[in-house]
């Protein structure tokens, strides 16, 4: 697999991730099996993948230390990066800012991921009670400490409404990026990306670009829609977070259908994946991108993985550029 440099740490990886949070968080919990889930990790890193990222909450604990099992055996195969930052409760989640949480956090992650440094440390959600400078600084020492390789931010919360007349979805997530940077250099922003949330274009990603900044791309199979796999109205298991999603409901799924036929339309003159060519696309955003398509299963994985063999023309992104814009409930 192609490998993408990205960052002021200089992070090597592989040009598609895998992210791990559907193996044991928000996504139909009677499908999450360890085993199964451990040959996915191992089928994606057979792939070329490396880059594979967690958190402490998604569980919580539990994938931390699935991929421990993983990460001890195969180390030099692994790119790992986690998040600190959110605490799991009885039906809530709460933000801990805290140096002293941080601190203890990140020892309690290594623990569990079998490893003495983590690559990649992200911060999975500003505390609103703690001035993020303060979060940011301890997590600057766990770099000096030789506990952690790079520093991250997660921003995959920032989504607002688009109805807010002049509101741009990143504005408050790149002000904090400044406040930040001026402590000790971000390595990546993680933030939604797909043919259908491509809201990152506008700003984010510019700056992240201008910067050297790596952009790992959430979501980017828009939580299983693009992979056409999906059917309207097929019903989600209640502690599935497309259960109440509003761009899951059997109508708004249905008008979207156009996104996933343009898709395969132009997977089929490469024998590939709607899937496959919505994750080429992400690539296409730019050299310090590189996407983290999330799975359980060891075929999503490997085909996921395969993506990055798939060179998009520039008639096939024109394609995609005239596919109509995804509708939203308010849209109705």
């Amino acid at each position: 697999m192609e490998r993408r440099t990205i960052g002021a740490a200089a992070l090597e990886v592989g040009a598609i991730g895998l992210g791990c949070m559907p193996m044991h968080w928000a996504y139909t919990g009677s499908q999450q099996r360890g085993d199964r889930s451990l040959r996915a990790v191992h089928a994606a890193l057979d792939a070329g993948t490396s880059l594979l990222d967690t958190a402490d909450m998604y569980g919580p604990f539990t994938n931390e230390l699935l991929l421990g099992r993983v990460v001890g055996k195969r180390r030099a195969d692994v790119f790992v990066s986690t998040k600190c930052g959110l605490l799991v409760g009885d039906q809530h989640i709460v933000a801990n800012g805290r140096p002293s949480y941080v601190r203890r956090a990140c020892d309690a992650s290594l623990r569990r991921l079998q490893t003495d440094v983590i690559d990649l440390y992200q911060l999975h959600r500003a505390d609103p009670e703690i001035p993020v400078e303060e979060t940011w600084g301890a997590m600057a020492e766990l770099v000096s400490a030789g506990k952690v390789r790079a520093l991250g931010l997660c921003a995959v919360g920032a989504r607002a409404s688009r109805r807010r007349s002049g509101a741009h979805l990143h504005d408050a997530t790149i002000r904090q990026l400044e406040r930040i940077q001026q402590v000790f250099p971000v390595s990546t922003v993680e933030a939604e990306l797909s043919v259908w949330s491509p809201e990152a274009l506008e700003r984010l990603l510019p700056w992240c670009e201008a910067r050297g900044i790596g952009f790992l791309a959430a979501m980017p199979l828009g939580n299983g829609f693009l992979t056409g796999t999906l059917t309207p109205g097929q019903g989600f298991e209640p502690d599935d977070l497309r259960a109440r999603h509003p761009r899951f409901t059997a109508e708004i799924m249905a008008s979207n259908q156009p996104l996933v036929v343009g898709l395969r339309r132009i997977a089929e003159r490469y024998g590939a994946t709607p899937a496959q060519v919505a994750l080429a696309w992400v690539l296409t955003r730019g050299r310090h991108v590189v996407p983290l398509p999330g799975t359980k299963r060891e075929e999503w994985a490997v085909e996921n993985a395969r993506a990055a063999d798939l060179e998009l023309t520039a008639r096939d992104l024109a394609e995609i550029a005239s596919l109509p814009p995804v509708r939203e409930s308010w849209d109705y």
